[in-house]
């Protein structure tokens, strides 16, 4: 694999809860990831992105950090971290883990010393304490889970939390917080990991004054392409340390990453974070919002594929995660802009045959791109997101904090069937897992697809190894003329088009088909809601 492998690379999220369990206590381990990193292999993909497994109270599924130096003992030790970083690379995978720099646990050492000492005292200093208003907290800022994002402590002064109250964000002014994720880069990269995913990339660094806000910070905030910048998200202080952490990886060889979750626009924003002397990557979001259009798409693909160019930086694409609806479900809907982070309560269920056939189009689309790509465990499986989950099993606190109005992000982390006749779907030898999964699923479930012509699994093995094949990932792009209810392009010698309108359209003379997300039509023409790879 080159040095520069992350310019082109298929990446695939692992959230290690949800992936395989290996001892039966119904939540997914690392012993688990080891023991079907082979199924990766066999997909075709070059790198494993995990979410956290570091100690953790679990407040908000790993993202609440206490140690970023351990594994939580619900998912194993160092030893079988160790032993999946050294698997995956026998196998010829990258490792990427999560890095949680915004925030804390609130049982992290360092925040317990801050609320034992005084205002005023180093140990508070590390984290963002503030004077209230009198009785009221020092400004209106809401928090992403719902409510306000202060929290009182017992002698008066405040502590901002974006995200939940267990998670108290650090004070990135601070030179010992920069000093200590300095060292934490080096203790994972030192263990042979090739590279981090920084969780809310563009909110380390507050405006100064913590001036007032009274729109809803929410995290989708920061995509408003035209409003001003609030003032907890993408502020420039940021870049600062982002250069620090490149010095970092760039004491270290073959190349290591880092790879922004930030949720910034317009794309010549976002391509501030991947210049030459900071980031690698940094999440498509707006590619993964776009609606299901051609002339959307479209937009999307050419603005953000000429913001990185501008900087030297190959496009990210990504359409599911951890924290949106999958898109097998999210594509289920009418189109429209927007559904990405849950299903509200009025919603009806969606059209799960569309959804499927649409993200199956919408994969083929993304992987034939030009940069490298992600993917969330089991979308290549098809599994759509759980949307009849009962109520009194949900886990994510945004659930508790709205008020029970906002579901959530449980319905796309529920873990994944491998065996559709075997105990939990073969996620692991207990009967239950950590979220229920759906009785639907066994059709899903890996053994009833591979070997099987035109399953889900195939075509993305498929698809993965022609783009190998072709070159696509590190290929350019040229559009082609077509109606407004198709996306066409070449990326070297393949041409890709996606037909969104009803009416089914031809292909070129002489096309000779590589790949299809549905059959063609039985005259050769591509229906609704299909994509199709071809040579002309």
């Amino acid at each position: 694999m080159p040095n520069d492998w992350w310019r082109e690379a298929v990446i695939y999220q692992v959230y290690p809860r949800s992936f395989a369990d290996s001892d039966g206590d119904g939540m997914g381990d690392l012993p688990g990831i080891t023991g079907r990193l082979s199924h990766l292999q066999q997909l075709g993909i070059d790198a494993v992105w995990l979410s956290p497994f570091y100690p953790s109270p679990q407040h908000d599924a790993g993202y609440d950090v206490a140690d970023y130096r351990s594994v939580d003992p619900r998912f194993g030790d160092l030893g079988d971290a160790d032993k999946m970083i050294t698997e995956a690379h026998q196998l010829g995978l990258k490792v990427i883990v999560d890095l949680v720099p915004n925030h804390t646990s609130s049982e992290h050492a360092w925040f317990r010393a801050a609320l034992a000492a005084a205002p005023g005292s180093p140990e508070r200093e590390r984290y963002i304490f503030r004077e209230g208003k009198g009785d009221l907290p020092p400004n209106s800022w809401t928090s992403m889970f719902g409510g306000s994002a202060w929290e009182r402590v017992p002698d008066g002064q405040w502590y901002l939390h974006l995200f939940d109250v267990s998670q108290p964000d650090l004070n990135w002014g601070n030179p010992e917080v920069r000093a200590e994720f300095a060292d934490i880069l080096r203790f994972w990269l030192d263990r042979g990991v090739d590279g981090f995913r920084v969780d809310v990339a563009h909110g380390l660094i507050k405006e100064e004054t913590l001036a007032e806000w009274t729109q809803p910070s929410a995290i989708l905030g920061g995509l408003d392409p035209v409003g001003p910048r609030p003032p907890m998200w993408d502020q420039d202080g940021v870049h600062e340390v982002y250069r620090e952490w490149r010095a970092v990886l760039d004491e270290y060889q073959p190349a290591r990453i880092l790879v922004a979750e930030a949720w910034v626009a317009p794309a010549d924003r976002l391509a501030r974070y991947v210049r030459p002397d900071e980031m690698h990557q940094a999440f498509n979001f707006e590619y993964l919002e776009a609606p299901w259009r051609a002339a959307d798409l479209r937009r999307v693909i050419t603005s953000t594929m000429a913001a990185n160019d501008s900087v030297g930086a190959p496009t990210t694409w990504v359409l599911s995660n951890h924290d949106v609806v999958r898109h097998a479900t999210r594509l289920g809907y009418p189109v429209r802009s927007g559904r990405t982070n849950g299903i509200g309560a009025e919603d009806p269920q969606p059209d799960t045959a569309l959804g499927l056939r649409r993200a199956r189009a919408a994969t083929l689309q993304m992987l034939a791109l030009p940069g490298s790509a992600y993917l969330y465990q089991g979308e290549e499986l098809g599994l759509p997101e759980h949307t009849t989950m009962p109520d009194e099993v949900r886990e994510d606190p945004t659930w508790a904090r709205s008020g029970h109005t906002e579901r959530g992000r449980d319905g796309c982390r529920v873990p994944i069937p491998w065996e559709a006749d075997a105990p939990s779907y073969g996620f692991g030898p207990a009967d239950a897992s950590w979220l229920p999964q759906p009785a639907t699923w066994a059709e899903y479930a890996l053994d009833r697809q591979e070997g099987v012509p035109g399953s889900t699994w195939e075509l993305y093995r498929r698809a993965l190894a022609l783009r190998t094949e072709h070159a696509l990932g590190t290929g350019s792009l040229r559009w082609q003329e077509a109606s407004s209810d198709v996306l066409a392009f070449r990326n070297g010698d393949v041409l890709v088009m996606t037909n969104f309108g009803q009416p089914s359209v031809a292909l070129p003379a002489g096309a000779r088909v590589l790949l299809t997300s549905e059959p063609l039509d039985a005259d050769g023409r591509l229906p609704a809601d299909v994509t199709v790879w071809a040579v002309v």
